[in-house]
């Protein structure tokens, strides 16, 4: 897939006015391998609830750090029960125990959080796409979480020439709980991100 800059801002438009489960239909009809990523964060089962839909098979990345919470990880086993999600399951080349050993859980002010991040993070998320090499890439990225995604849309291309789709970009927190409370949609808050710390702070898979 291949769109220019002017073609990708008008699409945008016209996406604006489409349900999420449109806009997702839409991305899937002119992809040709799609994918959509997760770490089962809050309100992640609306995107992987529109992405099943639009395509039952599609393969859902869980780029798991293995430092969610035990709320994390049931919550995930009941949404990927309930939706019938496909699944492909990718973890840090290091257990979690041996990294605590060795380096813990750097503070960000800490020279050790970029190789933190780097590992636990940037490194499982660079091997799926490899192995994956998709040309439309599923995200829940939403106007308002942190500057970068303000500068973003609906659509957008990253510089990997991978067209990002987030159908639920324009949606509040409050308007989200009503679309999760309609299609009956499991959801969860107990969620821990290691790299992040900061809601409002970005983890490095979209700076690119």
């Amino acid at each position: 897939m291949s769109w220019t800059e002017k073609e990708i801002e008008n699409l945008n438009i016209s996406l604006k006015d489409k349900t999420p489960l449109e806009i997702a239909q839409w991305a899937v009809s002119n992809a040709k391998k799609p994918v959509v990523t997760t770490n089962f964060r809050p309100y992640e089962a609306a995107i992987l609830s529109v992405c099943a839909k639009a395509l039952q098979d599609i393969p859902v990345i869980w780029c798991d750090s293995g430092y969610n919470t035990p709320n994390t990880y049931k919550h995930a086993e009941a949404v990927i029960d309930d939706l019938a999600l496909n699944i492909k399951l990718y973890v840090p080349k290091q257990t979690s125990s041996h990294r605590d050993v060795v380096m813990g859980i750097p503070d960000i002010e800490d020279p050790k959080h970029k190789e933190f991040t780097e590992q636990v993070k940037l490194e499982p998320f660079r091997r799926a796409m490899a192995d994956f090499t998709p040309d439309v890439w599923f995200t829940n990225l939403r106007q308002g979480q942190t500057e970068l995604r303000n500068s973003l849309d609906i659509l957008s291309m990253g510089k990997d020439g991978v067209l990002k789709v987030s159908p639920f970009y324009y949606y509040t927190d409050a308007e989200l709980d009503i679309y999760m409370n309609e299609h009956n949609l499991l959801n969860e808050f107990k969620y821990f991100d290691p790299t992040k710390v900061l809601g409002n702070r970005e983890c490095g898979l979209h700076t690119n």
